[in-house]
């Protein structure tokens, strides 16, 4: 039996997650009273059970880099997941789409909550087409990827793998960019345009550059990316975390107009997915079911058209939260059932 000091024993991988955990909701509870600590719990589970599919694309990505990389990733990682892309980031874009000043849109966001609220909706569409467009190219380039050979629902993933080229996922995104900018009833064609390109640049400079220094190393003889190519897949994690991040910022707003309140909310349950995805690492969790990441991309497709779709509609984040946890749920599901078939005696 090992160790709960063991450096890959469960104990040690979550417990900074749980003793961040007591110490956030005892503040809370303290300082806000029982209801607000009631919200943030609530805070705390949507942002774990919504951002499941984000820490398994963050394994498979983490299980290729250095073991400094990794530590980056659980240190100033975490910080700029916290303060960066849940606090101070909404900011940056109701100061960038409202023309205010950041020191008046902070005074904003701490007196006059409900005001705030409202610019950062107003900012909705400029933030879907942003993230709806990252994760689709991150969605279609998985499944339009060649080389993969593990296929979990066959009759979808072989014809997209057979008309897959390199080139294919981002010149898709970009009709469905066009496609989408052009509809009459988008009332802000030129913002989902931009927001929607600069997206799909996004994913092609940063995942295009990892991909680069990865291969010189691989070159070089090296197994796991460490300098540039771990900074670059590094990078690309956090970019990631920004595109499934802003969304539930917006969402936590129908929950509290409290802003330290759904920082502390988000930030805690972020800091859980971070040890979750270190604990898939670890423990080899990708390798163990082997449609786990698959079931990861038909999630994020899913959250990319309800985000996308959110451009015209109003929809609730809870479809693409219980999607998401019935398409990894199957993919579970159909990886034990085809380990066990692998492991049955041939009859």
């Amino acid at each position: 039996m090992s160790s709960p000091i063991q450096k890959k024993h469960p104990f040690r991988i979550f417990f900074i997650s749980g003793l961040v955990t007591l110490l956030s909701l005892a503040y809370v509870g303290g300082m806000m009273g029982p209801q607000a600590l009631l919200i943030a719990c609530v805070l705390v589970l949507v942002e774990v059970i919504f951002s499941f599919e984000n820490a398994i694309i963050n394994a498979k990505v983490l299980s290729g880099v250095s073991e400094f990389w990794r530590k980056i990733f659980l240190t100033i990682g975490i910080l700029i997941a916290v303060f960066g892309m849940r606090l101070i980031f909404p900011i940056v874009i109701v100061a960038v789409t409202t023309g205010l000043p950041f020191g008046e849109v902070v005074n904003l966001a701490t007196n006059e909550p409900a005001r705030y609220s409202e610019a950062l909706n107003s900012a909705h569409i400029s933030i879907a087409a942003f993230g709806g467009m990252f994760l689709t190219m991150l969605c279609l380039h998985f499944f339009f990827d060649r080389t993969r050979k593990v296929r979990w629902i066959s009759i979808i993933e072989k014809p997209l793998q057979d008309m897959g080229r390199w080139w294919l996922y981002s010149v898709v995104s970009i009709v469905i960019l066009a496609i989408l900018a052009l509809i009459p009833t988008n009332k802000e064609p030129v913002e989902t345009a931009v927001a929607g390109a600069v997206g799909i640049v996004t994913y092609i400079v940063v995942h295009g550059l990892a991909e680069l220094f990865a291969r010189r190393q691989s070159k070089n003889g090296a197994v796991l990316k460490t300098g540039m190519a771990g900074f670059m897949a590094f990078l690309y994690l956090e970019v990631l975390d920004a595109s499934f991040s802003f969304d539930s910022v917006i969402g936590a707003f129908a929950v509290t107009q409290n802003v330290l309140l759904i920082a502390i909310g988000l930030g805690v349950g972020a800091l859980w997915v971070r040890s979750l995805t270190i604990y898939m690492v670890d423990h080899h969790v990708l390798k163990a079911y082997r449609y786990l990441e698959h079931g990861a991309h038909y999630t994020i497709g899913v959250l990319a058209l309800v985000l996308l779709a959110g451009i015209f509609y109003d929809i609730p984040e809870v479809i693409a939260g219980v999607f998401g946890l019935i398409i990894v749920g199957l993919s579970i599901g159909s990886s034990v059932a085809a380990s066990r078939a692998d492991s049955a005696p041939a009859r």
